[in-house]
């Protein structure tokens, strides 16, 4: 029963998407990451956002 209820609870789940991008930081000039989730269709905006 509990892998009925578990799997239940998954169906109105949205499609997300970890993004991950290599920002070099102005004080300092070393490379940081900067990682969000979010969903498929914003990915290239914060991409290519600087």
């Amino acid at each position: 029963m509990a892998k009925k209820a578990v799997a239940s609870l998954q169906t109105g789940s949205k499609r997300l998407t970890k993004a991950i991008k290599m920002v070099k930081s102005p004080k300092s000039g070393a490379y940081m990451f900067v990682e969000s989730i979010m969903a498929p269709e914003q990915v290239n905006d914060f991409l290519n956002k600087k």
